[in-house]
């Protein structure tokens, strides 16, 4: 007799993490696998969050989070468009993805994924026993209506929206926003956007779908452009009825953020990210120069990711295991996407590590 819950053989643990611990069988790896930013938190964060625990700053706060954070990010972020009833401080977006999950969805409804797509959307879908309809973007990642008519049935009930996205650094057009918003409205289905990577923007604008359609939960946190990813602080906005909903749920579950945390960052929503920004954009630059003659590869426009798909019908998975075998970590496409015809690069790397990386690549891809 086994005493596990079904729904624990419906979901796969994450390829990303196979590959990193892969990393501690290897010697000297250079890890372009892993989301995680690589400079430090800033200085001037780092003494806030530690005043705030000298400060006893770490008992629970109230399960929706502090108000004075609360009024920072709507304040600072996003002009007091919404009210505060509307927020929520959740344990990182993935706490926000689970509390949205738990209160959206009931078994057999449908969610709407854009292929490739990071994996935790469809994972924790199975295991509330819903349904994924996947939009295939391939080969440049672009959104059309007709796309989204071919996924959508009368069991959607939710569109997931990444952007900038987590695996391919596509950034969606304000047009593309703008057709999702109005297949949203048309089909009376709610938008979950998450914007997490919203700072890393390269070449235009990060327009947000909430702008266009009132029916849009945010997901947004700190993880990324203040590298506070083991701290566990993010944020979702939202109808007033869904969040009451998602506080409710986080009462059951997480019951708070981080208290010295979100009393510490609480001075640096508007945190001048623009000179690290430009220092991803020449990584970003570094990485397409490197490989978009030997693979197709679209340009990311945000996030540090990129997704080159491989040609003479190589497959993602092959390519990795030889790039490991060379010392190089990165992902396979299929980790993220129902095929198997490219991988994931994070240039989230100190510059030397990385140029090394994509030499080895690029002699790879070269002699395949």
């Amino acid at each position: 007799m086994s005493y596990l819950a079904k729904r624990v053989n419906n979901i796969d643990s994450s390829g990303i993490r196979k590959v990193f611990e892969l990393a501690a069988s290897i010697e000297n790896p250079i890890n372009l696998s892993i989301g995680q930013p690589d400079f430090s938190v800033p200085d001037v964060v780092c003494r806030d969050i530690i005043a705030a625990i000298e400060q006893k700053n770490m008992r629970y706060t109230l399960t929706q989070g502090n108000e004075s954070l609360r009024k920072a990010i709507l304040e600072k972020k996003y002009k007091n468009k919404y009210p505060l009833e509307n927020i929520i401080i959740t344990s990182g977006v993935s706490g926000g993805i689970l509390l949205a999950y738990m209160t959206l969805l009931d078994a057999g409804d449908e969610v709407i994924l854009f292929d490739p797509y990071f994996m935790m959307y469809e994972q924790l879908v199975k295991v509330f026993d819903a349904k994924v309809s996947l939009v295939n973007t391939y080969p440049d990642f672009s959104i059309t209506k007709e796309k989204l008519e071919a996924s959508y049935t009368n069991k959607t009930k939710l569109i997931i929206v990444n952007s900038p996205c987590n695996p391919t650094g596509y950034v969606y057009s304000e047009n593309e926003i703008k057709i999702i918003a109005q297949f949203a409205k048309d089909k009376n289905i709610l938008v979950l956007s998450d914007e997490i990577y919203d700072s890393f923007s390269y070449d235009r604008p990060c327009v947000s779908i909430a702008d266009y359609y009132e029916n849009t939960i945010i997901l947004n946190g700190f993880s990324k452009n203040l590298a506070l990813t083991g701290e566990r602080i993010g944020y979702a906005i939202g109808p007033e009825d869904i969040i009451r909903e998602m506080i409710k749920l986080q009462q059951y579950t997480f019951v708070c953020a981080p208290a010295s945390v979100q009393k510490g960052i609480e001075n640096h929503i508007d945190y001048d990210f623009s000179s690290i920004c430009e220092k991803y954009k020449r990584k970003r630059d570094m990485v397409y120069e490197a490989l978009h003659n030997y693979c197709d590869l679209t340009k990311p426009g945000g996030a540090f990711y990129a997704f080159p798909i491989l040609k003479n019908g190589l497959k993602g998975t092959e390519f990795v295991d030889l790039a490991i075998k060379n010392r190089v970590l990165i992902i396979p496409g299929n980790v993220f996407s129902a095929h198997d015809i490219g991988f994931r690069i994070s240039f989230a790397q100190e510059d030397t590590i990385l140029k090394e990386g994509l030499d080895i690549l690029v002699s790879l891809l070269k002699n395949g």
